[in-house]
């Protein structure tokens, strides 16, 4: 009996059973012919093109970083000359005082693929790439998300180090913008309005950008001010003219569409440079004043952001982007599953993240509502 028992493990029995070997292939390609081993290459090359062109609109809103938090001083200003002495000796630069310590959290996410070596077999390439193009597209929903999340959110929150994770100035925290310029600003400040119409108006767009450039962010030479809006919002702001009204308040600028905007009539001439019909890899609609529109699908209809951006990933941004210290769990991974010779069957996704804001004076959210109070928006779309 023993001996029979040896005989069936050793070559599989009658029945053909036993353990495979690497010859005893279950798929190797799709339906229409193409090698899974090529897909999964496909795959990896692609997972790495798109992390280094991470999406257009969290990179414009944000800075990498590793730090699980950064003491960062709140004010745009730098240091100053003094008038030099025959043996005085000059006065030193030194970290600003009102320095805040800004915390990042950070979770990690994963989605499966849960392909099948049957579904592998009777799959085209175009349908298992498919499902690699759903994965890419749900991770870009799930960073421009939690990064407008924290822009748009004046909830406070913790990371794991108990650091304090801040949104904008709130105005209920008991924290103060630091004065700039010689204007002092409350502890009742806050970087989120309500706009009292149930229309985007002129008056709204002035609100907002004076209340970042009021304490000197957007107003240097290497940062831009943008407004973030839902199309819905840009089509709106398209109209507005200097001296006439828009939803009862006059406008003091003119809309000037951008390079990109389809060619038009006009009877007036532009004076000064138009903006250009992209920035950041992001559409431009046009110009209002000191602040490019730029609209978005992402952000939710009745709500608008001017943030002052110094580009992609610039240190200047508004908000951390927080990613492992180690390389290899930063970005989107593709992860094989558990029978090596076959990664794509039963692969997954994952990505490890977390973010805060790192300077509450360089954006302002308002919400088109008749009510005096902001609320966060609800969204719908993550």
């Amino acid at each position: 009996m023993n001996t029979l028992i040896s005989q069936l493990y050793a070559s599989g029995g009658d029945s053909g059973q036993g353990y495979a070997t690497e010859g005893d292939v279950l798929v190797n390609q799709t339906a229409d012919g193409v090698d899974l081993n090529a897909i999964w290459a496909q795959a990896t090359s692609a997972m790495s093109l798109y992390n280094r062109e991470r999406s257009a609109l969290a990179a414009l809103i944000s800075y990498p970083t590793t730090n699980v938090g950064d003491a960062i001083p709140q004010q745009a200003a730098s240091a100053n000359f003094e008038e030099a002495s025959e043996f005085g000796e000059p006065v030193g630069i030194r970290a600003a005082p009102d320095a805040l310590v800004l915390g990042y959290d950070f979770k990690d996410y994963d989605l499966a693929s849960r392909m099948t070596w049957k579904f592998l077999r009777n799959a085209t390439a175009e349908q298992v790439n498919a499902a690699i193009n759903q994965a890419l597209e749900a991770d870009n929903r799930l960073v421009t998300g939690k990064l407008l999340r924290r822009l748009f959110d004046p909830t406070e929150g913790t990371n794991e180090h108990m650091h304090r994770v801040f949104g904008l100035w709130n105005g209920t925290d008991g924290m103060a913008p630091p004065p700039h310029a010689g204007l002092d600003f409350p502890s009742t400040t806050s970087h989120y309005l309500a706009s009292g119409n149930t229309a985007i108006d002129p008056g709204d767009l002035l609100d907002a950008i004076n209340a970042v450039r009021l304490k000197g962010f957007g107003a240097s030479v290497d940062t831009r001010l943008i407004v973030l809006c839902h199309p819905n919002e840009a089509e709106v702001i398209s109209t507005f003219r200097a001296g006439q009204e828009a939803n009862g308040v006059p406008s003091k600028f003119d809309f000037i569409p951008s390079e990109s905007a389809p060619a038009y009539l006009t009877e007036e001439n532009v004076v000064g440079q138009v903006a250009p019909g992209e920035f950041g890899g992001l559409e431009v609609s046009g110009s209002y004043g000191p602040v490019w529109i730029v609209p978005s699908y992402f952000v939710p209809a009745g709500y608008f952001a001017v943030v002052a951006t110094g580009g992609p990933n610039s240190a200047r941004n508004p908000i951390a982007f927080r990613q492992h210290p180690n390389p290899a769990y930063q970005g989107l991974r593709i992860i094989p599953g558990r029978d090596q010779r076959y990664p794509l069957q039963d692969s997954f996704f994952q990505r490890s993240f977390g973010c805060g804001v790192r300077y509450r004076s360089a954006a302002c959210v308002v919400q088109v509502t008749p009510g005096s109070v902001y609320t966060p928006p609800v969204w719908a779309w993550s």
